[in-house]
């Protein structure tokens, strides 16, 4: 998730630990244009909010362009979404595969990491159709990569864990209110509904939201950044996941408010559809794409109850300014009001049809 900016850039070199500033004068020593390795010129940035993300220039001689990193400084607490080596294991691996930046030193609570030279997208860019087909090109990449690690999907195992995390952490009236004492049945219910032999399995990046797709304009290449929740698991859950976030501005001075009005209509997601199936090659067929938006559809219930759960525990171990209850009431709103889409009315998940969420 994306963050608002947290430091100035008066005091944002204060953050540095001394650990990554040795690395960067290091890295810096090694480069002959740099005119002075320890003059660090330090830019907070907005990035993802599970960690603080810094540009590091420093200046050159004659004239040329500025040298560039990025320091990482992971947050306190956010171990509890994820297992840091594993991450730290899938971005050299990443690295390896020719995506994303390279690893450049590690420090005991973050990282330096190659500075791409791209833009970040914004909001809008999401619905573009030609950044969108670019999106949907370059996640057919991804979720085909051969990556370490269990190749089964994790999704429901990390529904249950952050559940734990969630009743473990909340408070009485919080657990009262998101009814956390119902979600282990409706996760089991999801499992058996949504779980296939057919589906396509590959490795998702499970968080692809705006602030972690990038964009060079001159090639039109796209990078996918930060990797802290990929793993394997259906496909479809990724772009589902990838739609739901369409509803969302984290650039805004309200960066917790949803808009599902932005939301991509049938066509827009038929559009997507047939770009990441035909980008093999071979033109998708009518039923092929038809039977995986389907699929997408299913899916942004377990993205809406997965990230629903984020915010509750967010709340509790992340100091970062932002609404996350909000968030994540939210989310499990809109939970609420898709159980729809998963199953067919008359199925114990689908409640009596009310359109009125009981979060």
């Amino acid at each position: 998730m994306v963050a608002v900016e947290i430091d100035s850039f008066l005091d944002a070199e204060s953050r540095i630990p001394k650990e990554a500033k040795r690395i960067l004068h290091s890295l810096a020593s090694e480069w002959s244009d740099v005119a002075d390795a320890k003059a660090l010129e330090v830019v907070p940035l907005k990035g993802a909010m599970t960690n603080e993300v810094y540009q590091i220039n420093w200046k050159t001689e004659r004239g040329l362009l500025p040298r560039k990193v990025l320091v990482r400084i992971y947050g306190e607490g956010v171990d509890v979404f994820f297992d840091r080596e594993d991450e730290i294991g899938t971005f050299e691996c990443m690295s390896k595969h020719g995506q994303g930046p390279r690893l450049l030193g590690r420090f005991p609570n973050g990282r330096v990491e190659e500075f791409i030279h791209a833009r970040t997208l914004s909001a809008p860019d999401l619905r573009d159709s030609d950044i969108s087909s670019l999106i949907a090109a370059k996640l057919r990449e991804f979720h085909d990569l051969d990556m370490p690690g269990p190749g089964t999907v994790q999704l429901w195992d990390r529904l249950r864990n952050w559940l734990s995390a969630a009743k473990r952490l909340c408070l009485p009236e919080e657990a009262k209110e998101f009814r956390l004492d119902t979600i282990e049945e409706e996760i089991a219910i999801l499992e058996n509904k949504l779980s296939g032999d057919s589906q396509k399995i590959g490795f998702c990046h499970n968080d692809l939201q705006c602030g972690n797709i990038m964009i060079d304009e001159e090639t039109r290449s796209v990078t996918i950044i930060d990797y802290e929740y990929a793993s394997y698991n259906p496909v479809a859950y990724d772009i589902a996941n990838h739609f739901c976030e369409m509803a969302a501005d984290y650039h805004t001075e309200t960066p917790h408010i949803l808009d599902y009005d932005k939301y991509p209509d049938f066509e827009e997601r038929r559009r997507f559809v047939y770009q990441y199936l035909s980008s093999s090659g071979n033109e998708a067929s009518d039923l092929k794409v038809e039977q995986l938006v389907h699929d997408i559809e299913k899916y942004t219930s377990a993205s809406h109850l997965l990230w629903g759960l984020w915010g509750i525990i967010s709340e509790h171990v992340n100091d970062i300014d932002f609404d996350y209850i909000e968030y994540a009431r939210q989310r499990f709103q809109q939970y609420q009001l898709r159980k729809h889409a998963v199953l067919s009315s008359g199925d114990p998940l689908s409640g009596n049809g009310s359109a009125t969420p009981s979060w």
